[in-house]
């Protein structure tokens, strides 16, 4: 079956929303919004069904809601079931995870007074911190990651629009990925830049504990000298390339920067290159996976403490 049987252009396959995150960040308002653009959306199907349901004939894109509740849940089983689905060249899959503040999950669930689906008998921290650690492998894997804390239904709806509404593919969203090579190349990118040759921070002892996003960090990464000729021509090359993929009808574009630690160099460059673009006119996002994982290392931790 070629990509038009399947109601999605040839050139990336049947689009497939496998939506997630932890209860109470947002993910059935986000499996209605996804329903108002036209996808088919199924909620709570076991992991096992995935496969069976995306062979059969399908005339729109795919929107699957997966959580903890679902029968055969587990980490391994979604990472594993996003792995087979990525090989699959017919498919075109994006990982979506929305998240909230440990202290909004807690309100939410407050105000509704639900009870939390891992600890029903429990307060709902309990639940709470159980779920985020669970997905924890499955938040690093996110190709979209949308934090609803402080957002309302509506303007949750609003940026889900901005990256899976089918038909503004004028609306090109652009999403800026800093990363470690060390642990290896993320998901999903379009193209990769290697920033390991510019100077280092990390071997500055008054840097080394900052970030990218630092302004010392950035200032010392922006004055190496081969850094502006350098940011310069990616600069130029993506504000050539991206109209290009707009006009190819693609909606989302993925750019990574990556360095050997992926805190200082690739977050640097990433941080700038997101400034730039933006200034341009183009709708952009950042994520910077390594400060991400150690900023879940960290309230891990702090967890781990308070327990």
């Amino acid at each position: 079956m070629n990509g038009n049987d399947r109601g999605i252009d040839a050139r990336t396959g049947l689009r497939v929303v496998l939506v997630t995150g932890p209860s109470g960040a947002g993910r059935s308002t986000a499996i209605s919004a996804l329903e108002d653009l036209g996808y088919e959306t199924i909620d709570n199907l076991p992991l096992s069904m995935v496969p069976r349901l995306l062979d059969g004939p399908i005339d729109r894109p795919v929107a699957l809601g997966i959580d903890v509740r679902n029968r055969d849940f587990s980490a391994t089983a979604l990472i594993e079931l996003i792995d087979r689905l990525t090989r699959n060249p017919d498919l075109w899959l994006e990982v979506l995870y929305l998240d909230a503040s440990l202290d909004e999950l807690i309100r939410r669930f407050s105000e509704t007074r639900r009870r939390h689906p891992l600890a029903p008998s429990d307060a709902p921290m309990s639940g709470i911190t159980q779920e985020i650690d669970i997905l924890t492998p499955i938040r690093v894997r996110a190709d979209v990651l949308i934090d609803t804390t402080g957002l309302s239904p509506h303007d949750l709806k609003a940026e889900l629009a901005s990256w899976f509404d089918i038909g503004q593919v004028e609306r090109l969203a652009v999403s800026l990925h800093s990363f470690s090579y060390k642990r290896g190349v993320p998901r999903g990118l379009d193209m990769m830049f290697d920033c390991r040759f510019l100077a280092n921070p990390h071997w500055v002892p008054a840097l080394r504990e900052g970030d990218g996003r630092d302004a010392a960090v950035a200032q010392y990464v922006a004055d190496d000298p081969r850094f502006e000729t350098f940011f310069t021509m990616v600069r130029d090359l993506l504000l050539f390339l991206l109209p290009a993929h707009r006009e190819e009808g693609k909606s989302h574009v993925a750019v990574g920067f990556g360095c050997t630690g992926g805190q200082h160099r690739s977050v640097a460059v990433t941080e700038s290159m997101a400034k730039a673009l933006a200034e341009a006119g183009w709708q952009v996002s950042k994520r910077h996976r390594e400060l991400e994982r150690r900023s879940i290392a960290a309230g891990a931790g702090k967890t781990g403490s308070g327990a």
